[in-house]
């Protein structure tokens, strides 16, 4: 018997009429017409069938606080972190729960069901810490949820940092993080990335650092942490977060460190719709766009995610979650309008995090969990193009939320009586 069966989907491959049986929480069969009783059948109507959306960097300690305790009048990355530590103080263990719950409805209403989340150590209650390790375990069977210790105020400025981010290791945080151009001189930065790599060697961690999150040019930790990463032997496993000091460096030294990084495989995660708010805050005009070389890094055939980083707090006023609008942003700001780089853009925000946040089962294929959302579009472009309902939310072969056709009604003489956006895509 096949718990689930949804019919006439459109695959991001291109593939059509194709149908997907699930049993037993995995994905059983997909092709076309396949026969048999099932408990549960979907007819998909032709539309977008897409594995969960990935957000592969986010701050959900810091998730929906915005106003607490002020704004960020002047909307630049200094006063955003400045402003998060007048909050530290203020945070309440239930509080961060509450928001972060919060904020997990929002992303399964959008279908987003894996989030690698920092969670800042830089706080001896640990508070945060054992907050989003309880949101963890609540929301563990619906979304994948990761936790990176981030020493927000440094590993080696901040006192405390180093024994904190030991102790959330302890308590079961998953990947280590870091923010080397957070740090006194370029020496600590480096001295940094050594030894939170030693760190996440010895326990068989995976590392994910907020790296070069600066208009600076000279600003070059990536360089350390490519040397640490190869020899640790932590090829594959190692992400370099934001890396916006890249749009500012000179062309050659980009080209030697982009082919650094390719050798060490590394993976790379911008955050577009950040990056391009909080960089280039100090320019007068041109204006720096802010995002990281994406087209070089994906040329050189670096594994690329796109990240949402955050949603209405200190550094962000805006946001709903979707990965959509994050992706969107990234192949505009990166110039990356051809057919075959925007159908790119939606593997940034799916397949892509998948592989660097190391998840297993993912995808859409015979063995994989049977995970997935039904979109009301036709392609990944057209998703991208829309920002489309979440039709069904798929989690374990069960639908855990579900939303209706936007379809309008037209009161125009002559012309049709509705419109649904994803029947006006030329095919491309």
């Amino acid at each position: 018997m096949i718990d689930l069966l949804v019919r006439n989907v459109t695959l991001p491959d291109g593939r059509q009429a194709m149908d997907i049986a699930c049993v037993d929480g995995r994905i059983a069969e997909v092709a076309p017409a396949i026969k048999g009783d099932a408990r549960e059948v979907i007819d998909a109507q032709g539309y977008l069938v897409s594995p969960p959306f990935i957000d592969a960097h986010f701050h959900m300690d810091a998730t929906l606080s915005l106003g607490m305790p002020r704004l960020n009048n002047s909307g630049t990355l200094l006063e955003g972190i400045a402003l998060w530590g007048e909050l530290k103080p203020l945070l309440t263990h239930d509080a961060v729960i509450e928001r972060a719950m919060r904020y997990c409805d929002l992303a399964v209403s959008q279908g987003l069901l894996a989030i690698r989340t920092h969670v800042d150590v830089c706080d001896d209650r640990l508070l945060c810490v054992e907050a989003l390790l309880e949101v963890r375990r609540r929301v563990s069977t619906y979304i994948d949820l990761q936790l990176v210790a981030f020493p927000q105020d440094g590993f080696y400025r901040d006192p405390s940092a180093r024994t904190n981010l030991l102790r959330a290791l302890d308590l079961g945080v998953d990947v280590v993080g870091g923010i080397p151009h957070g740090e006194r001189t370029m020496a600590d930065g480096a001295a940094s990335m050594k030894e939170l790599c030693e760190i996440a060697a010895a326990r068989g961690l995976l590392v994910d650092i907020h790296c070069d999150e600066t208009d600076d040019p000279l600003s070059r930790h990536v360089e350390a942490l490519v040397y640490e990463t190869q020899r640790l032997g932590l090829q594959g496993r190692v992400v370099g977060s934001h890396l916006t000091s890249m749009h500012s460096m000179d062309n050659y030294y980009a080209s030697k460190l982009i082919g650094l990084m390719t050798e060490a495989r590394l993976h790379a995660t911008p955050n577009p719709l950040i990056n391009i708010t909080l960089q280039g805050r100090h320019d007068t005009y041109p204006k720096r766009r802010g995002m990281t070389r994406v087209p070089e890094l994906r040329a050189a055939g670096i594994n690329v995610s796109f990240g949402h980083d955050c949603v209405m707090d200190p550094w962000y006023p805006l946001g709903q979650a979707d990965m959509l609008e994050a992706a969107g942003m990234g192949l505009h700001v990166g110039l990356m309008t051809t057919p075959e780089a925007m159908r790119w853009a939606f593997d940034a925000v799916t397949v892509n995090p998948a592989k660097a946040m190391h998840l297993e089962g993912y995808g859409l294929e015979k063995g994989c969990k049977a995970d997935f959302v039904v979109l009301q579009a036709k392609t990944p472009v057209e998703a991208l193009r829309l920002k489309p309902a979440r039709l069904k939310v798929v989690k374990g072969a069960k639908v855990i939320a579900e939303a209706p056709e936007r379809v309008t009604a037209l009161h125009l003489e002559g012309r049709p009586g509705t419109v649904n956006g994803a029947d006006y895509a030329p095919k491309i």
